[in-house]
């Protein structure tokens, strides 16, 4: 674990470096429209200063390196066995232990449920007003948290699981490695670029900021997308080049993430004046993405043509429909709402497959959330300030576990990669949970 940070920064550097002399390559020879793509693709600025013909001095050397080491009998590859090695770190998604859950039968299931496994808990720190969302990098080594304080805390898995050892003995470890403020109004959602080291959030402000937690300086926004409604809900494409972003409009705002210009769906069924958007998320390929609107409806679109594939009218009732996801095969979409339910619906027949049932959620605009391995669904009982879990294949509530947070958590994000989650409190504060080894 140790300098696992350090290192995700040193790849972050070499990235920039080695965007810049591609750039400037491309500048320097006149090669414009391609410069200008790799510029705005890479977030580089188009007149990085770099030293003339830069790039082929490197690579001459390196070539000549190389052909060296190989003349001594070393294998090319070694060359980047040292620190700052060519980066496989960041963004690059950690197996998950299982595969994902098999929900072809799971209308038919009758067997026993599972135990979900033990947790310790512990508090990790507290923003100055309500936390309102969590988010996890895909990889799983980072996590962030929005307040309605206006500011942004990201944290290292690593440190924290450092910081829950009974016997640390390196003095105490401050897991939070980032703090951004640069929104002014209440942060609504987050979300991680799946290759680059940045941070992305929506907000009340109605806007889309993007911040780079390599730098360690860094307490701003680089680039700023100024939206037109209240930004409820953001989600990356997994290519990193499209951002949704769900707002008090009824359609998803889709932006070029290199362009920064908004594309709006022509083809969407009748939604009446109460169709904001509570969230939108793709699917793991990005076919898809589904929406869940305030009017209680849930509606799954075409990830390339954002045409609307289908609309359950109704999902929850007359309730706000809170959160929307699908499972890894993108079959399934777990949906959560006001009317304190949750189901499971097939995507591509429309079908309620299963419901969980058993936790009373009203108020918060709350999330269900599947643990890694999709065996278990978790989300929040608001009355008793606790934490509900179901067996994801019986539905059968299988544990209820006090939350700890003073009031009723308002958020439950899991980890992508393994058995762990963190609950944000309307008593401002952050829990971690892991399950006990």
């Amino acid at each position: 674990m140790e300098g696992s940070f350090e290192q995700t920064l040193q790849d972050g550097k070499l990235y920039r470096q080695v965007n810049s002399l591609i750039v400037a390559h491309l500048r320097d020879h006149n090669l414009t429209q391609a410069a200008s793509a790799a510029a705005s693709a890479t977030m580089t600025p188009l007149n990085v200063d770099v030293p003339p013909n830069k790039l082929m001095e490197l690579v001459a050397k390196g070539l000549a390196v190389e052909k060296d080491e190989i003349l001594r009998g070393n294998p090319a590859s070694a060359l980047f066995e040292f620190g700052s090695s060519v980066p496989t770190t960041f963004g690059s998604t950690q197996p998950s232990r299982d595969t994902a859950m098999d929900f072809s039968s799971a209308h038919d299931t009758k067997g026993s449920s599972k135990n979900f496994p033990k947790h310790e808990t512990r508090h990790l720190s507290e923003h100055k007003n309500v936390a309102r969302c969590a988010r996890f990098s895909a990889d799983g080594r980072f996590v962030a948290t929005g307040s309605a304080d206006m500011s942004i805390k990201l944290f290292e898995v690593a440190k924290i699981k450092q910081m829950m050892l009974p016997d640390a003995k390196d003095g105490p470890v401050r897991p939070v490695i980032r703090t951004f403020y640069d929104h002014i109004q209440p942060i609504n959602d987050l979300d991680f670029h799946p290759q680059n080291t940045v941070l992305i959030s929506g907000a009340k402000d109605h806007t889309i900021k993007f911040f780079d937690f390599s730098k360690l300086t860094a307490k701003k926004a680089f680039r700023v997308i100024q939206d037109t409604h209240n930004v409820r809900s953001i989600s990356l494409h997994p290519s990193g080049d499209y951002l949704l972003a769900g707002t008090d409009h009824p359609i998803a705002h889709l932006y070029d993430v290199n362009t920064f210009q908004c594309f709006l769906s022509a083809n969407v069924p009748e939604i009446g004046n109460n169709g904001a958007i509570n969230q939108v998320r793709y699917s793991a390929t990005g076919s898809m993405y589904v929406t869940a609107s305030k009017d209680g409806a849930v509606r799954f679109w075409d990830g390339i043509s954002a045409k609307c594939l289908r609309s359950i009218v109704s999902a929850h009732g007359t309730a706000e429909a809170t959160s929307a996801k699908f499972t890894k095969d993108e079959r399934y979409v777990l949906s959560c709402g006001k009317d304190s339910s949750v189901k499971l619906w097939d995507v591509g027949t429309g079908r309620l497959v299963k419901q969980y049932v058993g936790a009373t959620h009203m108020q918060l605009r709350c999330q269900a959330v599947f643990n890694d391995t999709e065996e278990f669904v978790l989300s929040i009982d608001e009355p008793s300030n606790e934490i509900v879990i179901w067996d994801a294949l019986t539905a059968e509530r299988v544990a209820r576990w006090p939350s700890n947070h003073v009031g009723a958590p308002r958020w439950l994000e899991h980890s992508p990669t393994e058995s762990a989650f963190i609950s944000c409190g309307t008593d401002k504060s952050i829990r971690f949970w892991k399950e006990t080894l």
